[in-house]
Formats: C-alpha cells, structure tokens, sequence
C-alpha cells in the first residue's frame, strides 16, 4: 500500500514538472505568469493563446445603435450606476485591470460571448456597445478597444480589459496598471481617418507658403460653466438622476436642471464661476453617484 502511494506521488511530481507556462513569440516581452488577473485571484492567461497577441488588431470604432437592455441604470454592490446614452467628450484616468480565462466564452452584458484574445473591455457607465483608446501611462502604449460589458465594480477601477488588450499595454503581468481612458466618437474618427488623403490633395493642387498660413487667434470667453450630469433619450432616466442629485443635498451648489435639446434630456448644473468650483462639485457628485460627468462651458438649449 505504501509503494503504491509512494509511486503515486512519484508521477504526480513527474505529470506537474512537464507543465509549463506558454510561450510568447514576442522579442522583448517577458512570458505572462499564472498568476491571477488583475480582479480575480483564481483567473488568468489561457492555456493555448495566439503565438503574436501584439499582431491583433485594435477594434475599428464604427457606428452601432446602442444595446438598450445593457444602457439601462442598474445597482451592483450595493451602488447605483446610470450609463451615458449618446457621445460626449469622456476622459479620465485611474486604474485598469483585466479578466481572462474564468469568463473566456461566457455572455457579456450586451449579450456577446466574451473572447479573451479580442480587442474588448467592460466600463460601469460607459455607452454599451461603445470604442475607447486606453493608454498605459507609464509606457505610452495604446491600443482600441470595444466596450462590451460592464464593470470593474472594485472602487479604484475605471477599466476592465481582454487579456489581449492588456498584454499589448503590457499590464498582463502586473495585473492592474495605471491608464488613461478616452470615449471615441465613431462619426469623429472615420472623418480623421480620412483627413490625411484630403490634405494630400489639397497641396498637390496648391503649395501654401508658411507666411500665408495665419495663426489661430487665442479666444477668451468670459461664458460661464455647466456641470453636465447626463445626457437620455428616456425621460425617466434624465428624471431618475435629478432625483439622486437632490438626495445629495449639495451645500452651496447651483440649481439642477432638466432641459431637451438635440433629441436628448439633459441634466446639467449651474453656472458656476470658475472651472474649479464647477470640478469639485464634479467630482463630489462622481464619489456618490457612479457616473460619467465633465464640465461645458455653455448651457444646453
């Protein structure tokens, strides 16, 4: 009984010192460990991944109607997060970490099955489905990806990532890193796309000297600033957060108001003085109520 034990534990040891972790065909890259990911202790990197994880592609912003089910306001871990509905100017910078094999094939908010080795992410307030550049700002890289899912719900989190898009920002071994997030207008990004072939022609029909081109006259406005808080198609929804902000009870804030402009409900706040004011009643409003909000420098009409 014993040797049969013993020559158990012997093949045991022989089966687990022939695994090895994958190897990644990339110059310059260290191989990702099996440690966790940067949210779950029991996930990370896949058995078998693609030999060049950097030769994937970064998803190709394009116009998609928004999935209604997953854009609606919803509570997870006891907080209340309400989705932005249309394109406004979104950016913001924080931590990012990625999830991998313990939901790789398994359905995403929008109801998509979830790849690891896509170009993908989940955001708790972003439009679903949506594009984001996120940047790793502490090496510069940047990739695209396509916000499909919802989350991370962990405080300090501004972004989940495919394990693709984290090993390209090179975060797949570190698990979490430091990010910029930036909201893509899919209109916007296939006119850029275009601006270069434009510009081509335009100088091979006239070369324009340098002293013809005219500076651009610096504008100071004395207009004063909105707190945009939201922007819905759904009258409800717009209502739904006027109702939340009141409850807030804000000290020495500027009235909230609901107005329709651009086929959208609008909540916005103020006018506030000076940018400063208006961002730290931003971002007291952000601590309480998980939601994408930036300051305009005119009210909505």
């Amino acid at each position: 009984m014993f040797r049969i034990y013993f020559l158990t534990l012997i093949l045991l040891s022989m089966l687990t010192g022939c695994a090895s972790v994958p190897s990644f065909k990339n110059e310059g890259v260290t191989t990702p460990s099996k440690k966790g990911g940067g949210y779950y202790l029991d996930d990370g990197p896949g058995d078998n991944p693609p030999e060049n994880i950097d030769a994937i592609p970064d998803a190709t912003p394009k116009v998609e109607p928004f999935n209604a089910r997953a854009n609606q306001p919803y509570i997870a871990l006891d907080n209340k997060y309400i989705p932005m509905t249309s394109f406004y100017p979104y950016k913001e910078r924080g931590v990012a970490s990625w999830y991998g094999k313990r939901y790789h094939g398994k359905k995403t908010s929008i109801g998509e099955y979830y790849d690891m080795y896509s170009m993908t992410g989940a955001h708790t307030t972003l439009p679903i489905p949506c594009y984001v550049r996120v940047t790793n700002t502490e090496n510069g890289k940047s990739v695209i990806v396509r916000i499909n899912d919802r989350g991370p719900f962990k405080k300090d989190r501004v972004i989940d990532l495919s394990f693709a898009a984290a090993y390209k920002l090179r975060l797949s071994d570190k698990g979490s890193g430091p990010v910029e997030v930036e909201l893509i207008d899919p209109r916007q990004f296939s006119a850029l796309k275009k601006t270069p072939d434009i510009i081509h022609e335009k100088i091979k029909e006239k070369e324009v000297s340098a002293s013809q081109v005219k500076s651009p006259e610096t504008v100071i406005t004395n207009e004063p600033l909105y707190i945009q808080a939201g922007a819905f198609k759904n009258e409800k929804n717009a209502d739904l957060l006027l109702k939340q902000l009141a409850e807030m009870k804000l000290e020495n804030t500027p009235p909230f108001k609901k107005q329709f402009s651009e086929d959208l409900f609008h909540v916005v706040i103020g006018p506030f003085n000076t940018k400063d004011e208006a961002n730290n009643i931003a971002d007291l409003i952000k601590s309480k109520i998980k939601i994408s909000i930036f300051v305009v420098s005119k009210e909505k009409n």
